[in-house]
């Protein structure tokens, strides 16, 4: 033997002895220390998923979690799949005990051809331990990382079964589209349960790891079959499926499920206020656990109040209420505003929310128009006037302290000092005084100066009292412009506070979250109703019956008498300070709803812009195509202690024959607050002044002390 080839021979033998004893030393020593992870952890490893959301008849709405997974057991997985993954990924998965030395043969010499460290040869196992333990397996290309994670894959072989390691990795490897997991990648792609996928659809899911953004089926259709028929070849030719199966499979089209398979879209803002209140509960356990969410949402409403939100939007924009002065919300759209998405829009707003007033249970929320643009949620973070919505709370204060429907009101000018010295002058929206009125017809014709009058003379603080009885909780200063309606307040808590007047006085809170259950399906948490009774029921059936006139002829007739709706219902307009905000909140037995328009930054929605007008719309259709898939609602049933007089219109007292006929009405009385006097004979003409009650006096209107300034909710020219 030649010295060059002996000293080769030599060399060659001290380098493998130097990387066999390097390897070996390598192995004893990696895991030093803490360096590697216990594997002792995977006892009671569960991957991270997603909290789910239902609609309260169970319908599948959204996911919550920051890795969007669902388990699936190793026996619901089919056969099929789990042989495509193993004969992709690991073929000699069931005979390695957690490296592949074949693998790890091949790689070498893959990569001394190459130069560097190309070709890698994890199998199922080791890909599990990098998967489950990335803060100590990093994914950097080196022979130490190599060395960790075939260590702990040897250490999970020895102490688990084949199926319990197949299982964790087919629920922990991510699958591209925000998939984590075979049953998370199948609802995903194709729109059903892993158990019930074909043969094609599992090639087409094992197909996925190798690179998930490359061969995803929605962005790469072309790619994701062939990478599919290459995976059903595999399988064919291992003897796994048989040819006509796999010619057959090869041949099926990709059929995906339309939407990806996910309910992100519904209800943006239901599910962003639900989530608010699940991680003020749970914290990150919602984001991890895998719970169960039963939610109030009724889908079928919550469309119908997108629908009806959004048609009357586009239609006032259109000009179907005058001359619209702004730039619409399409036209922002077709320009490509570059803005960036914030809380503040440039188009006219809206709100839609919608509750049962038994149980308190929202069954469906609008807090704007795009959710993608704007998340700010303006059924619930909003601080808006209510204008003339806040009205009905100061009428309940005076039905509670003894007054009557029929209780004669003045619509005549008001002067109330301010601390700058000046005077607040308040007028109504057609800039007219009209003289003595019932309680009644102030409240349906929604005038202003009525209203302020009753409410300084029953005390700032009696109304603000009885505001916290109806769950109004945002601040309202005791000046007299609360009374129609300057303070600001949350929508949601306004449009929840009419459950008072659908209850017949019991008011319920708002509640979006019936249940949670973990993934095993214990309850967590479960929703108890919030019931609190504000006013009797004679007292709420006189409310009720009040507001039923603004529907049929108020200030909200004619939107709603124009759709067709006659249902029973009842309800109250608001239009605030410079035409700036509109509302229109209603109610039957059981539902109620309510509409709010405007710009996140105040300014005139038009000219003449009235929540009559502009938001009733709305709330007639809405309740129109809910009606369609629901009974209708009952009538209030009338307390049999009430009493009927016939009532004269114009002075509130009893009618006679010798006051006009036309002018007398039937009303209805608590016992006790019925007039006594009858009404002075009169010729029909202009009204008198009225007879005053024989029983005692009631307070007078207070006389205006020194106010401090307040912007009042209704300015010259406004309606309510």
């Amino acid at each position: 033997m030649s010295k060059p080839l002996r000293y080769a021979l030599i060399a060659s033998a001290f380098v493998a002895t130097f990387s066999v004893g390097f390897v070996v030393l390598g192995w004893l020593l990696v895991c030093r220390g803490s360096e590697c992870p216990s594997i002792s952890t995977l006892d009671k490893y569960r991957p991270r998923q997603t909290s789910k959301l239902f609609a309260a008849d169970g319908r599948f709405v959204a996911e919550l979690g920051l890795e969007r997974r669902t388990l699936a057991p190793i026996e619901q997985i089919p056969k099929v799949l789990r042989t495509a993954f193993v004969i992709t990924e690991d073929r000699r998965f069931y005979s390695h005990n957690g490296i592949d030395l074949w693998g790890v043969a091949r790689a070498g010499v893959s990569n001394l051809r190459r130069g560097g460290f190309a070709q890698g040869f994890s199998t199922i196992t080791m890909q599990l331990a990098r998967n489950v333990f990335p803060e100590k397996l990093s994914r950097e290309k080196t022979i130490l990382r190599k060395l960790r994670e075939a260590k702990v894959a040897r250490a999970i072989e020895s102490k688990y079964s084949k199926d319990r390691i197949l299982e964790l990795y087919l629920n922990q490897i991510y699958l591209g589209s925000g998939a984590y997991g075979v049953e998370t990648a199948s609802q995903r792609y194709f729109g059903k349960s892993v158990r019930d996928i074909n043969l094609a659809e599992a090639a087409t899911i094992a197909a996925l790891p190798k690179a998930p953004g490359r061969y995803d089926p929605r962005r790469f259709p072309e790619r994701a079959i062939q990478r599919r028929n290459t995976i059903l070849e595999l399988m064919r030719r291992e003897g796994a499926i048989s040819d006509a199966d796999a010619s057959l499979a090869k041949a099926y089209p990709l059929r995906l499920a339309h939407g990806g398979g996910s309910s992100g879209d519904v209800a943006p803002y239901y599910v962003e206020w639900v989530r608010q209140q699940l991680e003020a509960q749970f914290g990150d356990r919602i984001y991890e656990e895998g719970m169960r969410v039963y939610t109030t949402l009724d889908l079928e409403l919550q469309g119908a109040a997108e629908r009806a939100l959004e048609r009357q939007l586009k239609a006032i924009e259109g000009g179907s209420a005058g001359a619209f002065p702004h730039r619409t919300f399409e036209q922002l759209v077709a320009a490509a505003d570059e803005s960036a998405p914030g809380s503040v829009t440039p188009y006219l707003q809206g709100a839609f929310i919608v509750l049962d007033p038994r149980s308190g249970s929202v069954r469906a929320m609008v807090g704007g128009r795009d959710y993608d643009d704007s998340k700010f949620n303006r059924a619930t973070q909003a601080l808006r006037q209510p204008g003339s919505t806040f009205k009905p709370i100061v009428y309940a204060t005076a039905i509670q302290s003894g007054r009557s429907p029929a209780y004669m009101l003045e619509d005549a000018p008001v002067e109330i000092p301010q601390v700058a010295g000046d005077t607040w002058q308040p007028k109504n929206y057609d800039l007219k005084f009209e003289g003595p009125m019932i309680m009644r017809r102030a409240l349906y014709q929604s005038r202003n100066m009525p209203a302020i009058r009753l409410g300084m003379e029953l005390g700032e603080q009696s109304v603000v009292d009885m505001a916290r009885k109806f769950g109004v909780t945002s601040p309202i200063p005791e000046y007299p412009s609360i009374h129609i309606g300057s303070a600001d307040v949350y929508p949601l808590q306004m449009v929840a506070a009419y459950s008072t007047f659908a209850n017949l006085g019991w008011r319920v809170a708002p509640v979006g979250i019936l249940r949670v259950e973990d993934a095993q399906g214990k309850v967590l948490w479960k929703a108890e109703i919030a019931r609190e009774q504000v006013l009797t029921p004679e007292e709420s059936w006189l409310m009720v019956d009040m507001m039923k006139d603004v529907l049929r002829r108020g200030s909200a007739a004619g939107a709603v008498a124009n759709t067709g709706f006659n249902l029973p219902a009842g309800g109250k307009t608001g239009t605030t300070n410079d035409y700036t905000d509109v509302w229109f909140i209603g109610f039957t037995a059981d539902l109620v709803a309510g509409v709010w328009m405007g710009f996140d930054k105040p300014q005139k929605i038009m000219p003449n812009a009235q929540g009559g007008r502009l938001a009733a719309p709305a709330w007639a259709q809405f309740m129109i195509e809910a009606y369609q898939r629901k009974p209708s609602p009952p009538d209030w049933p009338r307390p049999s202690s009430l009493v009927s007089r016939q009532v004269d219109e114009l002075t509130g007292l009893l009618a006679n024959p010798g006051c006009p006929a036309k002018d007398a009405y039937p009303e209805w009385f608590i016992p006790g607050t019925e007039p006594l006097a009858e009404c002075a004979p009169r010729a029909a003409g202009p009204p008198p002044t009225p007879v005053p009650d024989l029983r005692p006096p009631r307070s007078a209107v207070p006389a205006p002390g020194k106010l401090p300034g307040k912007v009042p909710a209704q300015m010259p020219g406004k309606k309510p």
